[in-house]
């Protein structure tokens, strides 16, 4: 069977070529926008071409399957009982193998889809790490052919790939979903809570793939998230104490705000832009107290200018 680049670059090459034929026929007989259907139609090739190889790949290892429990079914037959003093069969142990490969591949096809629940996943995952152990222990034991041994092995790539597939995809829908309840969440220690259940979500997948720049991505991302809900507590505060004329007080909470930020587990350019943000407000502050503070004094020396007039009167 050719391979996957080769097929496609062929079936790429017809669709290519379908293309030109029908712009060339259709500009001919004057068609002002003939690239339209003839894109349609070369874009048609490619799915078609991409479902039939689907197809066939489903079909070939159902059959090597098939064939393989087959071959040792007959092997079985001819192969002679083991003696006494040998190390016992593992024939049977294969075959079970490859059965429950067969049933995997059934049982996660099934799950290949976009709106596929965070949990069906994860319970995707645990059936690989069950086959993946059974298999292990099937391979460490003696006897059995070398051809099986290597399909088994090829079978258990396949399984690792869809392991890590399917880990992924609960850690990415399941982090989803606890960070927009989050942020739908009006206190802000229920944001905090649900965030942190998400990155419990992340730190678990992590440890079984640390490397995975999508989770480690995530994981930055909902820690920025926490920070600037627990440094909003101290900026929300300030606000209040601004909006009542307190600007003293004002100053303390953004002050307050700042000391947390320096110790938030964030990104240092979140950090950075939001230092800069509260720091402009208490400018603001400290300006405002002082033309409140100008003004007041001024007040104050023109009631004194007045009582002065009254008594010299």
């Amino acid at each position: 069977m050719p391979s996957t680049a080769g097929y496609m670059f062929a079936a790429g090459g017809l669709s290519l070529a379908l293309f030109w034929l029908i712009w060339m026929l259709l500009r001919s007989d004057g068609d002002e926008a003939p690239w339209i259907p003839a894109g349609l139609a070369a874009g048609f090739v490619i799915l078609c071409a991409a479902a039939a190889r689907e197809v066939v790949m489903r079909r070939a290892w159902a059959r090597y399957t098939r064939e393989m429990e087959l071959v040792m079914g007959a092997a079985e037959q001819l192969r002679p009982a083991p003696r006494a003093n040998t190390p016992s069969n593992s024939w049977p142990g294969m075959q079970a193998q490859v059965a429950a490969l067969r049933s995997l591949q059934q049982r996660l096809a099934e799950l290949d889809s976009p709106n596929t629940p965070p949990e069906s996943h994860l319970e995707a995952y645990k059936l690989c790490e069950q086959y993946l152990a059974g298999s292990d222990e099937t391979l460490r034991s003696p006897g059995g052919a070398a051809e099986m041994r290597a399909a088994l092995r090829s079978g258990q790539e396949r399984v690792r790939a869809l392991q890590r597939k399917h880990l992924l995809s609960w850690a990415r829908g399941e982090a989803t979903r606890l960070t927009h309840e989050a942020q739908r969440r009006v206190r802000h220690s229920d944001k905090i809570e649900t965030a942190q259940r998400a990155l419990e979500v992340l730190g678990e997948a992590l440890r079984v793939y640390p490397g995975e720049q999508e989770l480690v991505d995530s994981s930055v991302a909902l820690r920025n998230f926490i920070a600037s809900v627990k440094v909003g507590q101290w900026v929300e505060m300030a606000e209040r104490a601004a909006f009542r004329g307190m600007y003293a007080r004002a100053v303390a909470r953004y002050r307050d705000a700042l000391f947390y930020l320096s110790r938030a587990e964030m990104s240092e350019d979140a950090r950075d832009e939001a230092a800069v943000r509260i720091q402009r407000e208490i400018e603001m502050l400290r300006a405002r107290a002082r033309t409140s503070d100008a003004a007041a004094e001024l007040e104050r020396a023109d009631g004194e200018d007045e009582g002065a007039g009254e008594v010299l009167g």
